[in-house]
């Protein structure tokens, strides 16, 4: 998309409502900087099950990556990031929270915003990925045109999201199903998450969502195709 007024990085939230039902999956593949320790115990931040209902299921998805998660996890990233279903935008190197207060996060360094983008970009590069888009998505989703006049440089798309999946630490499949399907409407962007450990029923969720909203005549797209309209 074309930079905002003075220069600010443009924010997308969701596709043009028309006929043609269409609806974006996005998942985050959340990992912060400072949990390698964690990994090394035995945490799982990625969700390998996930992808593969996913490719069952045929429905392509965006998923935006954390330097760190690609580090973490090359060969799922290089797999995720050569498929034709899947495309990989970047979610920030560290996880850490560009305005704050944002849940709880960590701060990115003040100055550190543009080297957290293009750290990130060059960690799920490394790997292989080659279906890698210029879209940013910001931990938590915070952000405020400091944030947004700093990243324009960058020359990446802000995405956002229309509906919340409630997946992030959620027990419930079924209650994240149904957040889903009350949300969406034509154009809509949902945004779930590729973690294991901090979303341990979004791919029941998934395979409850995927043959409903088929069946009421959605057809799923990438954001790049949500965004082309």
């Amino acid at each position: 998309m074309a930079p905002g007024p003075g220069g600010l990085t443009p924010v997308f939230t969701r596709g043009a409502q028309h006929a043609a039902k269409v609806v974006a999956l996005s998942f985050d593949a959340d990992m912060t900087a400072d949990e390698g320790p964690r990994a090394a115990a035995g945490e799982r931040f990625d969700n390998p099950e996930l992808i593969a209902l996913l490719r069952r299921l045929k429905v392509p998805a965006t998923v935006f990556m954390t330097g760190r998660w690609a580090k973490e996890y090359p060969d799922q990233a290089r797999s995720i990031g050569t498929d034709p279903l899947f495309e990989i935008g970047n979610h920030s190197y560290s996880h850490y929270a560009f305005t704050p207060p944002c849940y709880g996060l960590p701060t990115v360094e003040k100055g550190a915003v543009r080297k957290e983008v293009q750290r990130a970009f060059r960690a799920i590069r490394a790997t292989g990925a080659r279906n890698v888009v210029p879209y940013f998505r910001f931990p938590g989703g915070c952000y405020d045109d400091d944030t947004l006049r700093a990243l324009g440089p960058e020359k990446v798309t802000a995405v956002q999201w229309d509906v919340v999946s409630g997946d992030a630490f959620a027990t419930d499949a079924d209650a994240v199903a149904e957040q889903v399907l009350d949300g969406v409407r034509s154009g809509s962007l949902v945004v779930m998450h590729c973690t294991r450990s901090a979303a341990p029923v979004t791919a029941e969720a998934v395979r409850q969502v995927v043959p409903e909203l088929r069946k009421r005549g959605y057809r799923f797209v990438r954001v790049s195709e949500l965004m082309a309209g």
